[in-house]
């Protein structure tokens, strides 16, 4: 069965790819498993200056790269380039800095000398969504090569165009060949990948079915994984906090690529003492935004990505409609070719619908009424969910004594989530395990290696 990947803003098909033989798959892990085995020994200096070179051809390709992700999954051609941008920032940040995040650490004991190693543990496979087609991989990949792992991609079927162009720039910067190998496979065969005894380990960035399914396998043949999964995050406004700033960075967090972020605002619960005045300027900031062809430089919302999830998008604002909630902005399909939504806000959402219980992958925002503060924050636990959560007011000492009863990977404070290489990024509860990013994160994927020189004399 052939892999297709289609322009979500026409609806036609761009490419047609043939899946992966067993041969070439075959290749592709002998290969990287045979390059690790020198790679590991290569000194940081040298893996600091291929990294480099990753992130020089990163940016000098920015505008086609940038285009390819805009024809395969609809982000705006703004964005796309932004995050291509954030690829190269994120491989010059580890290449910087992961001599110092690794380095041994001596501890006194009764030897004449102690320390933990971080060693590199092998072949890691990487399992990317097609949101983020770019950064998704990076995010993973600059910290496990600079580690002196190597990588395996199994990229979403509907960015295939954006993996094999990953691998190319890998190539094209000099790196050697086995270092990072993309497979085109359909996702049902990956079980065969995970089991294979030259995988290491596994990242898998996804949702939450398939984060069940890959930790099922993976636990099998007990090997490592990390997983970030869904989210369904909070925002949360409170009595005190700048109405304005809040309106316009909540737009912002909620419909950014196109509402499809799993750290994307979604639940925004609001104090009832604002609640009306918050609805407002929230509607009025949402409804400016320019809806079109992602292309252009002038749009700021696209389509969705597959016909699928544009349906079940609607499928959860109708049916929470119907329970009783409020179409404020937007509210259904938009009648033109593509999988374009209209940005939606709807209000009066209580714990028992849709929009509140399950993760909306779309541009659709749910405000959700508390009574307080108290009441906030009960909330924005009552769900399975735990990946990054926002608050603002402007009591910052009664906000960090808050943060601390958010369940959740992350709290930012009057400000937008955002995965940042110098933070750890991840979640709690069915928002998966493990973290990316910072020390936290290159450290998920090292065989942390106690190293006892003989007894004190």
């Amino acid at each position: 069965m052939s892999i297709q990947s289609i322009n979500p803003t026409t609806g036609e098909v761009l490419e047609t790819f043939e899946p992966y033989s067993q041969g070439k798959i075959e290749e592709a892990l002998a290969s990287a498993h045979q390059t690790f085995l020198s790679w590991r020994a290569t000194s940081f200096a040298e893996r600091t200056h291929h990294l480099q070179n990753v992130a020089r051809h990163l940016r000098e390709r920015k505008t086609e790269l940038a285009r390819i992700a805009v024809l395969e999954m609809g982000k705006s051609i703004t964005e796309a380039e932004a995050e291509v941008e954030k690829c190269a920032w994120n491989c010059d940040y580890f290449a910087e800095h992961a001599q110092q995040f690794l380095a041994d650490e001596n501890i006194a004991t009764n030897a004449t000398q102690s320390y933990v190693a971080f060693r590199p543990l092998g072949v890691v496979l990487a399992i990317m969504p097609w949101n983020f087609p770019y950064w998704q991989v990076f995010r993973f990949a600059a910290p496990a090569l600079m580690a002196g792992n190597t990588a395996i991609l199994k990229h979403a079927s509907n960015v295939s165009r954006s993996a094999l162009e990953i691998e190319r720039i890998f190539q094209e910067a000099g790196l050697p060949d086995g270092i990072f190998k993309t497979v085109l496979i359909p996702g049902s065969t990956t079980d065969h990948l995970i089991e294979d005894p030259r995988i290491a380990a596994v990242t898998l960035t996804g949702s939450e079915e398939a984060g069940t399914r890959v930790a099922a396998t993976s636990g099998h043949v007990l090997k490592k994984t990390v997983l970030e999964l869904g989210g369904s995050d909070a925002f949360i406004v409170l009595a005190d906090a700048d109405l304005d700033q809040a309106a316009q960075i909540g737009v912002t967090a909620r419909f950014q690529n196109n509402g499809q972020s799993c750290i994307a605002a979604k639940r925004f619960i609001v104090v009832d003492a604002v609640a009306e005045a918050f609805e407002q300027k929230f509607v009025e900031v949402a409804s400016r935004l320019r809806v079109g062809d992602p292309l252009d430089y002038q749009t700021q919302i696209g389509p969705v990505a597959r016909a699928d999830l544009r349906d079940a998008l609607d499928k959860q604002v109708q049916k929470t409609v119907k329970m009783g909630a409020r179409v404020l902005l937007g509210g259904k399909p938009l009648e033109r070719k593509g999988y374009f939504y209209t940005p939606t806000i709807v209000t009066n959402v209580t714990p028992d619908m849709p929009m509140f219980r399950e993760e909306t992958f779309g541009p659709a925002a749910a405000i959700i009424h508390a009574r307080d503060a108290e009441h906030a924050i009960e909330l924005a636990n009552d769900s399975q969910f735990g990946l990054s959560s926002n608050l603002w007011t402007s009591d910052i000492t009664r906000a960090r004594e808050l943060a601390a009863r958010i369940e959740a990977g992350g709290v930012f404070i009057n400000g937008m989530t955002a995965s940042d290489p110098r933070l750890p990024f991840g979640g709690v509860k069915r928002s998966g395990y493990g973290r990316e990013l910072s020390t936290f994160g290159i450290q998920e994927f090292v065989n942390v290696q106690t190293v006892w020189v003989g007894p004190k004399q």
